[in-house]
């Protein structure tokens, strides 16, 4: 399933040499327009990656042959970053037409928005294609939910070839980034054991039992802009956002990385790192398969 061999990251170095440049500087403007772009790119490039593989397959609007990813559930109305990606490509196609894919765009900016927000640095392998299809019923199964069970979770990464180690590092991208009231509300009104009550009290302002659906909160209530080790320090203090995040310090197989990852800073990024690179790695197009699209929201 994964295939590695031809990726690298010295891809462009002879047909676009400026390309990791240009998309820096898409990224950065962006994200100094706004620390929660940063969150969002993360995001986009983790969704694309779980489904059909890092192809840039969730970019594609919908079509009369195309059934738009961007319209299924993990992705309406929260993944946001489209035009960002866009506006690399379009600076892309004018220095070196044809030549850099819209899904390589997607895991560059990954990395740039994580060391924008203090988060770590890794070296993104290139040389993915961009997928000529998209797939709206697999974008609703395989991204993992925010009220999924450990067990679930677990296999949802392992069938991405993706550990559970893998799993808690990625999840710590939850550092940053903020999340709607409708996606949270059960867990703050549950008086379940595993919720802080002055957590949930806090939460509770912001979004009422009825209502305010959209009303968004930080994943993260200590350092909400720092991708760092924070997170993993809230949910041993039972203030984990998402039931998904809470479920990762309960008692269950996990419990023993959160504890380390909220213990060291540095296991926690070189971790984080490690599984991005991993990421970047699910199924890509390479050599002959796939196209590099002009556009990133159409095929050519």
């Amino acid at each position: 399933m994964q295939c590695h061999a031809q990726l690298s990251s010295t891809f462009y170095d002879r047909t676009c040499p400026n390309a990791l440049n240009t998309i820096r500087t898409s990224v950065e403007q962006a994200v100094s327009n706004e620390r929660r772009m940063a969150a969002s790119l993360i995001r986009l490039h983790f969704h694309d990656c779980f489904v059909q593989g890092c192809d840039a397959s969730i970019l594609l609007d919908e079509t009369p042959t195309i059934v738009s990813e961007k319209t299924a559930l993990p992705n309406l109305g929260s993944a946001r970053g489209y035009d960002i990606i866009e506006d690399a490509k379009r600076e892309l196609e004018k220095t070196c037409p044809g030549v850099v894919s819209c899904a390589d765009i997607l895991a560059v900016a990954a990395r740039d928005a994580s060391t924008l927000v203090g988060g770590p640095s890794w070296t993104v392998k290139l040389g993915r294609r961009d997928s000529t299809t998209a797939s709206h019923p697999l974008a609703e199964i395989d991204i993992p939910g925010p009220f999924d069970p450990l067990d679930r979770l677990i296999s949802g990464f392992a069938n991405k070839g993706l550990s559970t180690r893998d799993m808690v590092a990625l999840s710590g991208a939850h550092s940053i980034g903020q999340a709607q009231c409708f996606l949270f509300r059960d867990r703050i009104y549950s008086n379940e054991k595993d919720i802080d009550d002055g957590f949930a009290s806090i939460r509770k302002r912001q979004c009422p039992q009825e209502d305010q659906n959209g009303n968004l909160a930080p994943l993260d209530l200590v350092t909400p802009n720092q991708l760092d080790n924070n997170y993993f320090k809230n949910l041993i203090q039972r203030k984990g956002l998402l039931q998904s995040d809470q479920v990762l310090f309960s008692g269950g197989s996990t419990d023993s990385i959160v504890s380390e990852y909220s213990n060291n800073s540095h296991t926690f990024a070189s971790d984080f790192a490690a599984a991005m690179i991993r990421l970047g790695d699910i199924s890509p197009l390479t050599n002959q398969s796939g196209i590099i699209r002009t556009v990133c929201g159409s095929i050519n």
